[in-house]
Formats: structure tokens, sequence, C-alpha cells
């Protein structure tokens, strides 16, 4: 017998907690929003609050952590503030160091693969216990289409970018006999991180996607909510790519 056709889809997270790092601004920000609005807890994390000080004044169910996500204490930090009960962990947080390999420095590699890389497996290492004792839990990484098909001044971000990938796939098969599915979106959106890129650089990345735009953060936002959702429990180990085609 097949399955009835689900008639009341929602993005409700009332009574859920979520962990989410790159919080901040931009992508960040506007998802603890959502799911501020939808009733979940949320445990922001960021290297500094930012406006995320604002935010937690009118939520109580906000919680704000200042930490780099380099460091495992932070992931310690913000798993213990969510007190045993963690169902949503989203990983966003990152930084660009964009230079030619032959211009990188030790730093400037290390430094994006550790955010990036070594900031996401921290949490997912802290936070799939908590959800493995409970049989429930959604995971999603950020990545980038640079790590799909690499990007020239990228190699840092675009090798760790590429790990973020690998790391969900062989997570998903980890977790799911635990009712913990694990995905990655590859977004597209004007952020900071954007901006941060040499206006000629920016104009030609534009050029190069199909639709001719980024996207807003709002638009990422939907992806991130249905692959946190409880409908969403037979997708894990996928790459969902909301870059207006710029991946193809």
């Amino acid at each position: 017998m097949s399955s009835p056709t689900p008639t009341n889809l929602s993005f409700d997270f009332t009574g859920q907690t979520v962990i989410h790092t790159g919080s901040a601004q931009g992508i960040g920000y506007t998802t603890a929003e959502f799911f501020l609005a939808h009733g979940a807890r949320v445990i922001a994390v960021d290297l500094r609050a930012g406006d995320l000080t604002a935010l937690a004044a009118e939520h109580k169910t906000l919680t704000v952590i200042e930490g780099d996500v380099a460091d495992p204490e932070t992931a310690r930090s913000a798993v213990e503030a969510a007190e045993g009960q963690v169902s949503v962990l989203v990983n966003n947080a990152g930084l660009l160091r964009d230079r030619v390999h032959w211009k990188l420095s030790d730093d400037d590699w290390t430094r994006v693969i550790d955010v990036h890389l070594r900031g996401t497996f921290n949490f997912v290492r802290e936070a799939s216990p908590v959800m493995r004792a409970s049989g429930y839990g959604r995971i999603i990484n950020t990545t980038s289409y640079a790590g799909i098909r690499g990007n020239f001044g990228q190699v840092n971000y675009s090798a760790a970018k590429a790990g973020i990938i690998g790391l969900t796939k062989a997570a998903a098969k980890e977790l799911a006999p635990f009712g913990i599915t694990v995905n990655a979106i590859s977004p597209n959106a004007q952020t900071a991180m954007i901006d941060s890129i040499p206006e000629a650089r920016r104009l030609e990345i534009q050029n190069e996607v199909p639709m001719k735009r980024f996207s807003t953060t709002a638009e990422v936002v939907p992806a991130i909510a249905f692959l946190a959702s409880q409908e969403a429990g037979y997708i894990t180990g996928n790459v969902v790519q909301v870059d207006g085609g710029i991946s193809i």
C-alpha cells in the first residue's frame, strides 16, 4: 500500500532546538530569523554577535554564542547550551581569502580550511551524539559551486567546499541508521562575502549565472527550511543547488 499524500506540509519547528553557525549576517541571520519566527529555539554562533544582540533582545528563544567555529570548544559550548536537545544543525560560517594559489600564504590556506571544513566537522561531531540519542536530526552544511567545479583564485575555498561535500555524504551514510539526515546547500546569494570580491570579478561571476543575478538571502531560506523539516526525512547525502544555475 502506498503512503497517503501529505496535505498539511508546514515549516513548524515548535519545540525544536536549532544550532546555527555564521548567524550574524547574510544567509545566517535571515535563516535564524526564520527559525525563530517558526517556533524554534535557536543557538546562534558567530565570531562576533553583531546584529544578533538586538535580535536576542526581541526573542527570549535566541541564545547567542560568540566564538570561532574552528575551535572545538565553540561547538561544545553550543551543544551544551542546547541542554540535551538538538533537532537541527546548520553549518553556515565562512570567510574568503582569495588569491591565486602561488600567492596564498600558509595562513590563507589554513584559516579558510579551518573555518569552513574543520568548523563543519567540529559541529557535526558534537551535535550528532545528541541527535543519535533522540533518534532524530537534520544537519545542513553549506558548500558552494566552487567546491563542485573549482573557481579561479579560490584554491583554498574550493578545496574546503569540496571537502564539505565529501563530509556530508560520508556523515549521511554513518548517521542514516539513527534517523538523522545530512545534506548540503550550495547558495549563490548577495552577501557581505560576495561584496568583498573586487567589483570586476564580482560582475564576471554574476554574468556566469544563467539567471544573471545573485539571489537574495531570503531565496535561500526555503531550501534550508525544507531540509530541516520533518517532511524531508527520506532525503540525505544530497547537495541542493540554490545558485541560479551557475553550477550547471
